[in-house]
């Protein structure tokens, strides 16, 4: 008889067993990744890789050691499933949200945010300056953690947050929507001087190497945010948070 586990970690929410990672993509939860002993070929392993692969779920075969150390219960059945905290919302639900608010879309994407902390500080600020929702990237990038969800302060409960394949081509289709995106640089233009209203995108790069080059391209603004003393960068989360409240300012102004 198949035993099923489920368990939460301070990170994210841990699916070992067979069954258990099978009913959890077939009640609709979001998974972010599936990790699965490299040689097993039965039928329910192939079930749950040709499920992983229509969910579009990051799948990895490894070997045995590698899921000896990410089992948290030693019964995983040669399967262990990353499911997010909280569930991913749709793009069109954060359109219909503005929509239904009587407001410009406002949508913040993220480029590569890989710290939970970062990421649940984002959340919070896009709750309080009235973002319509969050956009993250699929690879390269911290999902919906148990860590996010509590650094978010409870504004991931408000705020929704959808998770793309490809941040250029959502742009790109949002561009088709009227929605305008900037990104902040130290070397754009100043914040002040550009023109902010409308529907907008923020994109915020990444901690390390900041937006990269074909998102970059692809925003409409390089804002850049004056500087005083002799440290010339930001942290992800407060350049964040910055840019937002210079859209709220301008957005109250033209009110």
């Amino acid at each position: 008889m198949q035993e099923n586990h489920t368990e939460k970690t301070g990170h994210t929410l841990v699916i070992e067993g067979r069954n258990a990672v099978l009913e959890a993509f077939r009640s609709g939860r979001a998974i972010d990744k599936v990790f699965v002993l490299d040689g097993c070929q039965d039928g329910s392993i192939r079930t749950i890789v040709r499920e992983a692969k229509k969910h579009d779920a990051i799948l990895n075969f490894v070997g045995k050691e590698r899921l000896a150390q990410l089992t948290q219960t030693g019964k995983h059945q040669g399967v262990i499933a990353y499911a997010a905290a909280y569930d991913y919302a749709e793009i069109e639900d954060m359109l219909k949200l503005a929509e239904e608010r009587g407001e410009d879309p406002f949508l913040i994407l993220l480029d590569g945010i890989e710290d939970p902390h970062n990421l649940g500080a984002i959340i919070r600020t896009a709750n309080i300056a009235g973002a319509h929702g969050v956009i993250i990237p699929k690879r390269r990038a911290v999902g919906l953690t148990a860590t996010v969800a509590r650094t978010s302060a409870g504004a991931l409960n408000y705020t929704p947050v959808a998770k793309v394949t490809n941040l250029v081509r959502t742009m790109e289709e949002l561009k088709e929507k009227g929605i305008w995106f900037v990104c902040a640089d130290m070397d754009g233009e100043s914040m002040y001087n550009l023109n902010l209203t409308g529907p907008i995108g923020l994109v915020i790069g990444s901690e390390g190497e900041g937006v990269s080059r074909l998102v970059r391209e692809n925003c409409d603004f390089i804002a850049g945010i004056p500087m005083k003393g002799e440290i010339t960068s930001l942290n992800a989360s407060v350049a964040g948070g910055v840019l937002a409240y210079e859209i709220v300012r301008q957005r109250l102004q033209k009110v």
